[in-house]
């Protein structure tokens, strides 16, 4: 692994989003530091860019899941609208805009009283029917501090018998998805984190988790093959998508939460992270997903601070515990 001085500066030449994070995850700058770097991503950079978008009412586009405008032609010819609130509420975590400042609060408060979910006019804080768009409710209400707790229950009963989670379930399924399970994981990781675990929440974690270590982070059960080859490729932002950086920073941000280790069955994805390391320390951008979205942060084929910065992170935490 090749982490050295010029990455972590080129990290850190970047958006308060990343770089209170570098902060945090990389160079184990000072607590007071990194928050007050990370209190810049509200009037600064893409948070506030992001910000600006809002609409008065607290909802972004006019809607939940939608743009109020987006009609099924649009989706045909441009690909989902990555514009609304759901989307852009999940970015504002990502950028980890203060949950305690005003401007959060205030956001959290006009969306519950103006936002309704598309699928059948559900209040927004109540969740709706698809397991991958609960756990990402659950992440930005657990994070701004809603009691999404009605959210957590639902889920905890949806699991599939193999352990994790799949948004078709409502459609029969009874095989549970990548994408599915890892939306899930990471809302009931950032509720525990919120209000404290319960043992229900920590066995449907431990299941869900089974799920995706029994398969290597990225291999179908049946043959071992990959379950699917954009697994292993990488993408930000993932929206509801799977890829085994997003499976590997969910299993790093768990086992710092729980102070467990890593499972040995990690291996394989990380080797598979480091082999898709460029020759200057960096990762590339593989792709991106097709849809409008309020703008780029960067292209994909070149480098890219998100994904350095996550897989930087993975690789610490992983050759942090490599001999005990």
């Amino acid at each position: 692994m090749a982490r050295t001085g010029s990455v972590i500066d080129w990290l850190l030449a970047s958006d308060p989003a990343i770089r209170w994070q570098v902060m945090r995850d990389l160079t184990d700058a000072p607590e007071a530091e990194w928050r007050a770097e990370r209190a810049r991503v509200e009037t600064e950079g893409w948070g506030a860019r992001l910000l600006s978008h809002q609409d008065a009412d607290g909802q972004w586009a006019g809607g939940a899941f939608m743009p109020a405008d987006y009609t099924e032609k649009k989706w045909r010819e441009l690909g989902q609208a990555w514009t609304a609130t759901c989307f852009s509420l999940q970015q504002l975590h990502d950028f980890g805009l203060d949950p305690s400042s005003a401007r959060a609060r205030r956001t959290v408060d006009l969306i519950g009283r103006n936002s309704r979910w598309d699928h059948d006019g559900q209040p927004y804080w109540d969740g709706e029917v698809e397991e991958c768009i609960n756990g990402r409710t659950v992440i930005a209400g657990a994070y701004f501090g809603v009691d999404v707790s009605p959210i957590v229950a639902r889920l905890l009963g949806e699991r599939q018998p193999d352990g994790g989670w799949n948004c078709e379930r409502c459609n029969g399924s009874h095989r549970s998805s990548f994408h599915s399970t890892i939306n899930v994981l990471e809302g009931l990781l950032e509720y525990e984190t919120a209000v404290g675990a319960t043992p229900e929440t920590r066995a449907a974690r431990a299941a869900g988790e089974e799920y995706l270590l029994k398969r290597g982070l990225f291999r179908r059960l049946s043959s071992g093959a990959p379950a699917d080859e954009r697994y292993l490729t990488f993408l930000h932002p993932n929206r509801w998508r799977y890829d085994v950086l997003r499976g590997l920073d969910y299993f790093r941000a768990a086992s710092l939460a729980t102070g467990s280790p890593p499972d040995p069955r990690l291996g394989e994805a990380i080797g598979h992270l480091r082999s898709r390391q460029s020759e200057d320390g960096t990762w590339p951008l593989d792709w991106q997903l097709k849809g409008p979205v309020w703008f780029e942060m960067e292209e994909a084929g070149k480098p890219s601070r998100w994904i350095t910065l996550r897989a930087l992170r993975v690789l610490r935490w992983w050759e942090g515990h490599a001999g005990r």
